[in-house]
Formats: C-alpha cells, sequence, structure tokens
C-alpha cells in the first residue's frame, strides 16, 4: 500500500462521485484507476465491454444484477 498524490480538483471529483457511487474515496479511486488501466489495455472495448468482462470473470450473473 502506497501514497499517491493527486491534486485537489481531482480529490473533489473522487469526493463527489464516491458520495453518489457509495463508495469509500479509496475505493473510487482504485475503481478509476483498474477501469483505466483496462481501457487502456483493451483500446477497442466500451466502459460497458469492460465492467460486462469483469462481471463475467468474478462469475457475477447479469441476468441477477439486472433484474435486482
Amino acid at each position: 500500500m502506497g501514497i499517491v498524490k493527486i491534486s485537489d480538483e481531482l480529490h473533489e471529483e473522487l469526493r463527489k462521485t464516491s458520495a453518489v457511487m457509495h463508495r469509500s474515496i479509496n475505493a473510487q479511486a482504485e475503481f478509476w484507476i483498474k477501469i483505466g488501466r483496462l481501457s487502456e489495455s483493451n483500446p477497442s472495448l466500451t466502459f460497458a465491454e469492460i465492467i460486462h468482462a469483469e462481471l463475467q470473470q468474478n462469475s457475477v450473473s447479469l441476468q441477477v444484477v439486472i433484474n435486482e
């Protein structure tokens, strides 16, 4: 575990977004970092396709998620 320095503006966006998404600020930052890394590694995939692949990889049934 380490410390990453970010701008005050980005931290404020993290704070606002984490509240909306019901995540901690750290969890929101980790999510953005993970999605950014996956996006750079898979530039032809959309955000929705990346999320779908992650759900499948973790054996999460999309039918269950959609119907909740």
